[in-house]
């Protein structure tokens, strides 16, 4: 079952519409700026679900995935990559990285809390999570030694 997703894009709008969208629909959301920052995340806390982008500063989507799929913890979690890309050889590129799938954007709000109640596979999510919320990263994290909340 789905209920914690982090969600990498290196786009501050982008983040805002993931993160409005699948809080809304009841998931727990973690953002991250970019795939070094989403990496961090992923290593401190395990994630039922990662929508990340393909372009990004620092490490690309198909980078983090890769790094992702040798880490036990996410061998079989659903990864998506959000893209503006269609074409066959992105999508093949996607497959060989590891991605579950993709969603092409402009995102469709309906199709990205769909594909979050999937797990992208198809299982159906019987509840959602009331605790959701955008936190800080993983340094601020180890740094303060909390996990608060960001509004």
């Amino acid at each position: 079952m789905i209920k914690n997703i982090l969600a990498i894009d290196n786009s501050a709008a982008m983040r805002q519409i993931i993160s409005a969208t699948l809080t809304t629909a009841g998931y727990e959301v973690t953002v991250a700026r970019d795939g070094n920052e989403g990496l961090e995340w992923a290593l401190v806390e395990r994630f039922d679900l990662v929508l990340t982008d393909q372009h990004m500063p620092g490490k690309c989507g198909f980078d983090l995935i890769n790094e992702l799929r040798a880490n036990y913890a996410y061998r079989t979690t659903p990864i998506l990559v959000l893209t503006t890309e269609s074409g066959e050889p992105f999508k093949d590129a996607a497959r060989f990285a590891g991605a579950t799938g993709w969603i092409e954007k402009p995102l469709d709000p309906d199709l990205l809390t769909e594909r979050g109640a999937l797990g992208a596979s198809g299982a159906a999510r019987s509840r959602q999570n009331p605790r959701a919320a955008r936190r800080e990263t993983p340094s601020a994290i180890r740094k303060t030694g909390q996990h608060s909340a960001v509004t």
